[in-house]
């Protein structure tokens, strides 16, 4: 009798166990599905990771809660400004994310509708209220993560606060807007925003005009084909490999900047201390490369034409290149190489510039 009522009394309890499971985590474990009509969608959301993929008919948001405050999230739907737009809601003005790491603190504004970015008022304020997110020290304990699936031709953008962004086969237009949050991409084909407060930023196989903004974070790009590609960090270093462009423009305030098989007959690449290094083919109409502190290694085609000038306010200047010279001192050069028809341009306030001959 006992072997039998103690498997009986053994089981009733882990009924009553699952009964009594708090609300937040069950909404944790449970995924909303939200569809977006429209052709243009805007999706907002202050912490958790953020994956897009491709999809059909139309954009989808796929949300699991997190956190013991994942129940008091909100996901509101409408237009604004054109825009279908949907926006989760966190109450309170201070966020606990877990996944931050210890100490990591952002701040931004969000306005009453739940949107933000980078939008001021007539007298350049931004608006909204303050929201702190940090990894610990109270506040809302609360995070939505999101699968968004994107079928081809839509444009969508993106804005996260804290967390994560990946990409992976989306055909589309994509606007990806990040306060402190990393970000990666494959495989897309369209037009590719990405704005990001801090964090590294990493595009492959890319097909459409790019342009990366970042206040702070590396940036590595391959395989991108693009009719204009730009790329803009405030301090990080900045690789790219295997692009092909009309334009590329490359600037960081600090920061090496290495580029390699590159066809683009009109190159900008500019930082204010760390070295240059570009290995540029196919036909060269303009190139321009300054650093304030730093060698420059520039290697170019070797049936190469085009008016130059070198500067360096302290370093060597070397060439691989028959160059008739119409100036030349100690850190200073200017002349042509065979017929002149292109533009190269390079100076450096401290370091050594090579003018080398490519493959």
């Amino acid at each position: 009798m006992q072997a039998i009522v103690t498997p009986r009394l053994r089981w009733t309890g882990l009924a009553i166990l699952t009964l009594h499971l708090p609300l937040a985590s069950l909404a944790a474990q449970q995924a909303e599905r939200y569809s977006i009509p429209g052709g243009d969608v805007a999706i907002y959301n202050l912490a958790g990771e953020v994956k897009v993929e491709p999809g059909s008919g139309v954009v989808t948001a796929e949300l699991t809660r997190g956190g013991a405050d994942a129940v008091k999230l909100k996901v509101l739907r409408g237009e604004i400004d054109g825009w279908e737009a949907l926006r989760v809601m966190y109450p309170g003005d201070r966020i606990q994310y877990g996944r931050l790491s210890e100490g990591s603190s952002t701040q931004l504004r969000v306005r009453d509708n739940g949107t933000f970015g980078d939008e001021h008022d007539g007298e350049g304020k931004q608006r909204g209220r303050r929201i702190t997110i940090t990894g610990k020290g109270g506040g809302l304990d609360a995070h939505a993560d999101l699968r968004v699936t994107v079928p081809p031709g839509k444009r969508v953008a993106i804005y996260l606060a804290v967390g994560k962004v990946s990409v992976t086969n989306v055909e589309g237009d994509l606007w990806l807007n990040a306060s402190a949050a990393p970000v990666t991409t494959s495989g897309t084909r369209g037009d590719l925003d990405i704005d990001v407060g801090s964090g590294a930023v990493q595009v492959t196989e890319a097909r459409g005009e790019l342009s990366v903004d970042t206040g702070s974070g590396v940036v590595s790009v391959s395989g991108v084909r693009g009719e204009k590609i730009s790329i803009d960090t405030g301090s990080g270093d900045v690789t790219a490999s295997d692009v092909r462009s009309n334009e590329l423009s490359v600037e960081t305030g600090s920061g090496d900047i290495q580029v390699t098989g590159l066809v683009a007959p009109q190159v900008a690449l500019e930082t204010g201390s760390g070295s240059v290094a570009a290995d540029v083919q196919g036909e060269v109409w303009n190139v321009n490369v300054q650093t304030g502190s730093g060698d420059v290694t520039l290697k170019l085609p070797p049936a190469l034409g085009a008016e130059v000038d070198i500067e360096t306010s302290s370093g060597d200047i070397e060439t691989d290149f028959s160059v008739s010279v119409t100036r030349h001192a100690r850190d200073h050069l200017t002349g042509r190489i065979g017929d002149g028809q292109g533009k190269i341009a390079i100076e450096t306030g401290s370091g050594g510039i090579k003018l080398l001959k490519g493959q």
